[in-house]
């Protein structure tokens, strides 16, 4: 009854994710679901909507952070059964993103807003391939292993989750983090630049790249020597080959 119990909770936080991810893309599009970047949500004078965008952003990144960390792991899961680790980190993650969602308050200031309908069908374009690459590299390295599935999948069967090994598939000769790099593409490809939009994709283009510093920390603590060769061959964002 446990592992069925393990198995229904991450198949839930699962679902809770991929619903959270879908209303992402219509967030940052100002597309479809009713609260986006632009539009939607409360109106307030832009001191008081930068605050609250900042501190709803920080939490995201810090959640986003330290629960990632393996000190932090080693003492969660003291609490949390190791099965269910990884889906309570990604109901968190996605619990914090729909806080995000529901009081995110737009600056609706335009920057930049293009007129012409092909500029406008290309950098939508552009934004969407970018979402195409953050979800085509989850499945490169292991879609649900890193959301979750696999973890409580392998528990209900009484297996333990192993260790997977370093290698580096497709994008990932390209460049070190595609995820994050088809996050950056997503965000700041836009036809129509508001003051509100402009500090969503600046602020989680800072926690980006701090956060790789933690990560690749990690790796490297992981996988040692390997890693470290991979950075020196390959570049983290820019998908341009190292000179020799």
């Amino acid at each position: 009854m446990k592992r069925a119990g393990y198995l229904l909770y991450g198949i839930a936080c699962y679902f809770v994710f991929f619903g959270t991810f879908l209303y992402a893309v219509g967030f940052v599009e100002a597309a479809v679901v009713p609260r986006t970047v632009d539009a939607g949500g409360p109106v307030s004078e832009p001191g008081a909507a930068l605050f609250v965008n900042v501190l709803l952003l920080s939490l995201f990144a810090v959640q986003h952070s330290v629960m990632a960390r393996k000190g932090f792991k080693e003492r969660w899961t003291r609490i949390v059964p190791e099965p269910i680790e990884r889906s309570t980190y990604v109901l968190a993650a996605s619990l914090c993103l729909i806080a995000l969602f529901w009081l995110w308050h737009p600056i609706p200031a335009v920057l930049w807003d293009a007129q012409q309908p092909a500029l406008r069908a290309l950098l939508t374009g552009v934004s969407l391939l970018g979402w195409g690459i953050v979800l085509l590299s989850t499945f490169l390295i292991n879609h649900f292993d890193l959301f979750g599935l696999r973890q409580v999948y392998l528990a209900a069967r009484g297996q333990r989750a192993q260790a997977h090994q370093f290698r580096t598939p497709l994008l990932y000769k390209l460049v070190r983090h595609p995820i994050y790099l088809g996050f950056i593409i997503a965000f700041w490809a836009t036809p129509t630049m508001t003051v509100g939009h402009l500090l969503f994709a600046a602020v989680t283009l800072g926690y980006i790249l701090v956060a790789i510093q933690f990560e690749e920390r990690d790796l490297v603590r992981e996988y040692g020597e390997r890693y470290t060769a991979y950075k020196q061959q390959v570049r983290g964002l820019l998908p341009i080959p190292k000179s020799s």
